[in-house]
């Protein structure tokens, strides 16, 4: 066996976690590229969540079009949410009824949810279309290597002899639950490091390793124990982290009822303990859902998916409160996405197949909480083998949390998300201000800001609080550019209503950006 085959097959295979909160954890050794790359140059602690919902979750029975139900019905009958227990979030789109307190942080500006997320040629495969997600590649273009992976290879081939170091003390990205991701596997070895505490503390103190033996493979058995060795002192910088810090919010269910809630509130432990990792990686798994979806009765709202989006719903309620408590909400934002949404048209055991686009929830206090894209649609004539089509790439996603959130420079992102199609087209899904500027997150809302009809042909009308002061209202497309100016003047104090006017603009997506002094809002408006 050649020893580059041996690492890239074993490397994350090996890895033992260590056990935080009963929990395994993995941690991602640090490089000062991929450091540079989440803002680390300048000196940011701002953290980022992402939660990776196994199995495809079903889009339309998470985040539910109001304005499809008739169509609805029609399609999936047998799973679709009763239309009188669906929550209301904004306009014509509502929530599963399981996840009212996501509803609560949407309402309260917590919470922003991107419609439609996929990418172009999907692929119906669990593990092609992870790959696909975590290596951010086009979906005909196989990279082993993930994007941080990539990065660490390039500066740093020698990785992990000689970290961390006093420059480099602590991992750059934790996996709570899971072995390694792909996102940080190299083109010749995964980058990820696992925390193990089994080595003997003199291994530790001099950096040295067992003897191997004097065999073919004796010297990749060495680079393993390299690895453990140096996951040892991950390991004791978390548990150093982790005693700094204890968790205040009474919401978390009782360990062991709620995975998702036990790792997020070990991440809330380590961001307050004072832990300088930037990425942290959650998961839930269950989410493939060809049966058993849902109850008879009740209005289809209880079942295995009811109640796995209950967790997502109680998790997030906990860990946006646990930050609140321990003042470090303003630091992290965070994303699920799952590998891909379900089919429109259920199956005949009450469960739906693999599908294509779905929905993505980001959270956090400095998220733009809105709604971005339009509702999908669904034909009255849907079939079973009809999908919900991609309109937002999720690469666009990823490319605007590393622009907004970590500050990085367009080029770097270009590079960190190669792909044909090119620049991937911004969406605001961070709060314009919240990085940047010095007003607080809360202040920069305005109240009561909507457009509707949402989708429009002709006309639409924006309405918002006034406090009185000039008022600027700009119409954008999905790159950010300015394709009209709605309003530029003063405004009296007040609710108003302001026409806009969406004649002549291509059938597609915009954002209504409303500014007034230090507060800024954004609505995503559909154009047909």
């Amino acid at each position: 066996m050649q020893r580059r085959h041996f690492l890239q097959t074993t490397a994350a295979a090996t890895v033992l976690p260590t056990l935080l909160g009963g929990l395994p954890i993995s941690a991602h050794g640090f490089a000062p590229n991929l450091f540079e790359l989440t803002g680390g140059a300048t000196q940011t602690d701002r953290v980022l969540v992402i939660i990776q919902l196994t199995g495809g979750n079903d889009g339309l029975n998470t985040i539910i079009p109001l304005d499809q139900y008739t169509n609805l019905m029609r399609a999936r009958a047998n799973v679709a949410i009763a239309q009188n227990r669906v929550l209301p979030l904004r306009g014509a789109t509502g929530i599963h009824p399981a996840m009212v307190k996501v509803k609560n942080l949407f309402d309260n500006g917590q919470i922003g949810i991107v419609q439609n997320v996929g990418y172009p040629e999907a692929n119906g495969s669990h593990f092609q279309s992870t790959d696909t997600w975590t290596s951010a590649a086009d979906s005909n273009v196989l990279l082993p290597s993930g994007w941080g992976g990539r990065y660490l290879n390039n500066e740093y081939p020698g990785f992990p002899v000689d970290y961390p170091n006093a420059q480099a003390p602590h991992p750059l990205a934790i996996t709570i639950g899971s072995v390694a991701s792909n996102v940080v596997q190299g083109p010749v070895i995964n980058m990820g490091m696992a925390i193990n505490s089994t080595s003997s503390f003199q291994q530790l103190l001099t950096g040295s390793v067992d003897t191997a033996p004097n065999t073919l493979a004796g010297h990749e058995l060495t680079f393993i124990r390299q690895m453990v060795r140096q996951t040892d002192v991950y390991s004791t910088t978390l548990q150093q982290a982790a005693a700094r810090a204890q968790n205040l919010s009474p919401l978390y269910p009782t360990a062991g009822v709620n995975e998702l809630a036990d790792q997020l509130k070990i991440v809330a432990q380590l961001v307050a303990g004072g832990l300088q990792t930037r990425v942290y990686v959650c998961s839930l798994g269950g989410f493939d859902t060809h049966s058993s979806q849902v109850d008879t009765g009740d209005g289809n709202t209880t079942g295995e998916h009811a109640k796995l989006l209950s967790l997502i719903s109680v998790a997030l309620d906990a860990f946006q409160d646990d930050l609140r408590r321990l003042r470090v909400q303003d630091r992290v934002v965070g994303m699920t996405f799952s590998e891909f949404g379900r089919r429109m048209v259920s199956n005949s055991a009450k469960g739906t197949d693999h599908g294509e686009a779905g929905p993505m929830i980001v959270f956090g206090t400095s998220v733009n909480p809105i709604i971005h894209g339009p509702n999908p649609t669904i034909p009255a004539d849907a079939t079973f083998v009809d999908n919900l089509p991609m309109q937002i790439d999720f690469r666009s996603v990823y490319a605007s949390i590393l622009k907004d959130w970590f500050q990085v420079p367009q080029a770097t992102i270009n590079a960190l998300l190669p792909s044909s199609v090119g620049q991937f087209p911004y969406v605001p899904v961070i709060r314009q201000g919240t990085v940047t500027g010095s007003t607080p997150a809360a202040e920069l809302e305005v109240t009561g800001f909507s457009v509707f009809p949402n989708p429009a042909r002709e006309r639409a009308t924006a309405t918002f609080e006034c406090q009185g002061g000039h008022v600027q209202m700009v119409l954008r497309d999905v790159v950010g550019r300015e394709v009209r100016r709605v309003l530029d003047r003063a405004m009296p104090q007040g609710q108003c209503q302001v026409p806009v006017d969406v004649s002549g603009l291509k059938a597609g997506l915009y954002y209504c950006h409303v500014r007034e002094g230090q507060r800024v809002s954004a609505r995503s408006l559909s154009v047909l």
